[in-house]
């Protein structure tokens, strides 16, 4: 009896610790599961997370490109005008926040004599200016190169027709012949048909105006100018009336000649106006200009 009780002690004892050991190797089998689990799943967000990455360097690989190709096609996104000519009056005025207290510098008759030499002092003083063009000084050679200088230096060119009529004293088929032979002319030599037109003396016609329109330039006059005036043909005294007239006031579209004592006088221009506090119109922020 007590034997046999012993046997079936053992016996217990064994099947105990067999269940106890059976417990805890479905503990580590599910901690084993659970860690595979995790990693499955950390897995497959790494996967998706890198192919996130690839999409999206993708795509600002392409939006580079086609910034890229862009800039090889020359593209480039059109500015908003800053100012507009007021057709009444012909002074340049600020459109939405641009500086009121600004100013349009111009030059006529050119390029005769001293437009290359003006041009040259403008791009040192760094002031913006409009070169109107006569047809009868870009003939020669020497003259087409002066026209390319101009341009070269970055100033606007505008149409002053080609040999300087009154357009009131003229038939509507020979204003034509003034203004678009010239259009044609300067488009031959710098490769671009000018953005503005004056009228030589100031004097337009209706035929004119919609033909002006219809070649697409801005069509303006002047608000002062004094250098044909015998009294103010030496640099110091147009120097002054120029920066002292009582026409001078924002906005003001400037006329010059080229002129030998235009030539001399325009740094003090320039500077006088700077003291003032006036900043300079560049013709390119001007409405209608592409």
């Amino acid at each position: 009896m007590i034997q046999a009780k012993w046997i079936l002690m053992a016996a217990g004892l064994a099947l105990l610790t067999a269940c106890s050991s059976g417990e805890d190797n479905s503990a580590a089998t599910d901690a084993t599961n659970e860690t595979e689990e995790t990693t499955s799943e950390t897995k497959e967000e790494s996967v998706e997370d890198s192919a996130d990455a690839d999409v999206a360097e993708e795509e600002l690989t392409e939006e580079e490109e086609t910034e890229e190709n862009a800039d090889e096609e020359g593209e480039t996104v059109q500015a908003e005008p800053l100012y507009r000519v007021n057709p009444a009056n012909s002074s340049v005025e600020p459109i939405s926040d641009a500086n009121p207290q600004a100013v349009l510098i111009t030059i006529d008759d050119a390029p005769d004599k001293q437009g290359v030499a003006m041009a040259e002092t403008l791009k040192e003083l760094n002031v913006p200016a409009i070169f109107f063009v006569n047809g009868h000084f870009i003939d020669t050679d020497e003259e087409e190169e002066n026209l390319k200088k101009i341009h070269d230096m970055g100033f606007a060119i505008g149409n002053h027709t080609y040999s300087h009529p009154n357009l009131k004293t003229i038939p509507e088929d020979q204003q034509r012949e003034e203004i678009v032979s010239l259009n044609d002319r300067i488009e031959e030599i710098i490769g671009e048909r000018p953005e503005f037109f004056r009228a030589p003396h100031g004097v337009n016609t209706d035929f004119s105006r919609a033909l002006v329109e219809e070649e697409g330039m801005v069509l303006m006059n002047w608000t002062f100018g004094y250098d044909w005036e015998q009294q103010y043909m030496e640099a110091g005294a147009l120097a002054d009336i120029m920066v002292n007239t009582e026409y001078l006031r924002d906005g003001a579209n400037l006329l010059m000649h080229d002129r030998a004592w235009t030539a001399e006088a325009l740094p003090a221009i320039v500077q006088g106006l700077e003291e003032k506090g006036y900043e300079f119109i560049d013709p390119a922020a001007i409405e209608g200009v592409e």
